[in-house]
């Protein structure tokens, strides 16, 4: 039970993370709040292709962790049972560059990744 919420926890950030991304992708003026705020503003175009791949790269990761927890996706069992170490490995990563960012607005992105981080190895020891 607490694997499937945990995973419907990660669920939701990464939707919203995923929303982030397709607001850059789209144009919005929100570079500072990611990369490090080197490219305040609008993304440049090649880095709008790169927001693209983000969304496509979270969105798999989150039907890792549902897969895993077994609530979505069954078929991606074993790939999951592997690959939530990954997906654990990504978050530690990013909580720690999202803590260490030079960037102030992006350190709104810590608690979000931490918060992926605790859910995701929640899934991954259950």
């Amino acid at each position: 039970m607490i694997e499937s919420v945990s995973a419907i926890v990660f669920a939701v950030l990464t939707g919203i993370v995923i929303l982030f991304q397709a607001c850059l992708a789209a144009g919005a003026p929100w570079g500072a709040a990611s990369m490090g705020g080197k490219y305040p503003g609008k993304y440049p175009p090649k880095l709008r292709v790169v927001a693209i791949i983000n969304m496509l790269l979270l969105g798999f990761i989150a039907a890792i962790v549902l897969s895993k927890a077994d609530v979505w996706l069954p078929q991606l069992k074993t790939t999951a049972t592997i690959g939530i170490w990954v997906v654990v490995a990504f978050f530690v990563l990013g909580t720690v560059m999202n803590t260490i960012t030079p960037s102030k607005i992006e350190r709104i992105w810590a608690p979000v990744a931490f918060l992926q981080l605790v859910t995701s190895l929640i899934v991954a020891i259950g």
